[in-house]
């Protein structure tokens, strides 16, 4: 079968090539929106790429100082996109048009070279060439298990700009034949656990948190103006009701998209393959306070999630919740007085953190195991942390020293009795 994986990996690049990158997706990101808004016109939106080409490339070239086809990607990057608009509409889901804004750029083997420990990059001012930052190569990180081995090509990259650092992930694939369906699951896997809550909608092994605060004030507001001119009754007031319906659903769609887009640059970030859920049934029963707005929303952003997924080259599971928020990742100790609200202190071992960021690190050890294959070994696993991974067995394993994974890196966070907020410890 074809296995594809994204492997992220910083660049050291100078102050002068850092200008070129930047004016580079300065005007990428023109493109693609040019490109978008031509798209848009009309009443019947064009998805066709070819047709899109032959309106728009010229244009575009002229607007730009762009290679010939960082173009062609900024058009193709633009077309998915509206593509992706129309298909969503089709299933009577709310989408606008697209705009592109994350400091990103699209390269292709014809505009980019990949090499072992460098790579050459098309700006807008000729080629320049950047060297990797790559960890050491003894260790097993998604560096040597893909770049390092033979069996997987470079197909294309995407040029990110996090925090003023340059980042390429790379993306790989290769033609793999396993034994069984669980090594094909779980060979080489780096899982990202997200847990879903009410507080905070979404957070992330990595100890990225989505606040839920935004989503009940909102939800409180629509609720009450739709009971105030339910309350009027007139025929208006009908109609009234219907677009506040609209306007919600919009509202929320673009707050879903917005999570699910930060939790696959989460996985992509830190070279996760799998991001593992808790399985949604029976989810408003298990959350105190979830209302079936919740409810709505956690499967929806499941949706997002996995197919935003698929053009990574990332799996989307669903995990077992049993005792997820009871149970400590640190030393598996369960009961049902470790977790007080947002805080979890473990009975045993004395482990404190925010209960939904332990629980998060559960739902991905809970994927690894459940898919851990028998007589002696398996593949090399892990839970992606925000410092390091954490192996099925529990053992963790600290970064290494110029990781060349993307992100600053942040402590486990805890949660600050004062004020309730996750906080660095």
């Amino acid at each position: 079968m074809e296995v594809r994986r994204t492997v992220p990996v910083k660049l050291d690049v100078d102050s002068h090539d850092a200008a070129l990158l930047r004016e580079t997706v300065d005007e990428f990101l023109l493109a693609a929106n040019y490109v978008a808004d031509h798209a848009w016109q009309g009443e019947y939106k064009t998805t066709s790429k070819a047709q899109l080409q032959e309106e728009t490339y010229d244009e575009v070239r002229d607007r730009t100082r762009l290679h010939a086809n960082l173009v062609q990607n900024a058009r193709n990057k633009a077309a998915d996109a509206v593509q992706g608009v129309v298909a969503r509409w089709k299933q009577g889901e709310y989408a606008g048009k697209p705009h592109f804004s994350q400091p990103t750029a699209v390269y292709d083997k014809r505009c980019a070279t990949f090499h072992d420990e460098y790579v050459s990059l098309a700006t807008v001012d000729g080629r320049i060439e950047v060297e990797y930052v790559l960890p050491d190569g003894d260790r097993d990180t998604p560096h040597s298990r893909y770049l390092d081995n033979d069996d997987y090509e470079v197909t294309g990259a995407e040029l990110h700009n996090t925090d003023g650092e340059w980042f390429l992930h790379l993306r790989t694939k290769a033609e793999v034949e396993f034994d069984t369906p669980e090594q094909a699951t779980t060979q080489h896997s780096t899982v990202l656990g997200v847990d879903l809550g009410v507080n905070q909608l979404a957070v992330t092994s990595t100890g990225t948190f989505w606040s839920g605060h935004e989503f009940d004030h909102w939800r409180r507001e629509y609720e009450n103006r739709r009971a105030s001119l339910q309350r009027c009754g007139s025929r208006h007031a009908h109609e009234n009701i219907q677009s506040v319906g609209r306007k919600e659903t919009g509202r929320f769609t673009m707050m879903l998209h917005r999570i699910a887009n930060g939790i696959i640059e989460e996985a992509a970030e830190n070279g996760c393959t799998v991001v593992a859920f808790e399985e949604l049934t029976g989810i408003r029963d298990r959350l105190p306070g979830a209302s079936w707005g919740h409810k709505w929303a956690f499967k929806r952003l499941y949706e997002y999630v996995a197919y935003k997924a698929e053009m990574h080259g990332i799996d989307v599971e669903q995990v077992g919740p049993e005792n997820t928020s009871r149970r400590c990742s640190h030393c598996g100790f369960t009961h049902p007085d470790n977790r007080d609200g947002e805080k979890f202190e473990c009975l045993k071992c004395g482990y404190e953190n925010h209960a939904d960021y332990n629980a998060a690190k559960n739902i991905g050890l809970r994927y690894l195991r459940r898919n851990q294959t028998g007589d002696g070994g398996g593949a090399p696993v892990g839970v992606r942390l925000n410092r390091g991974t954490l192996n099925a067995n529990g053992e963790y394993e600290p970064p290494a020293e110029d990781s060349g994974q993307s992100g600053s890196p942040r402590e486990s966070p805890t949660l600050n009795e004062a004020n309730g907020q996750a906080v660095s410890e």
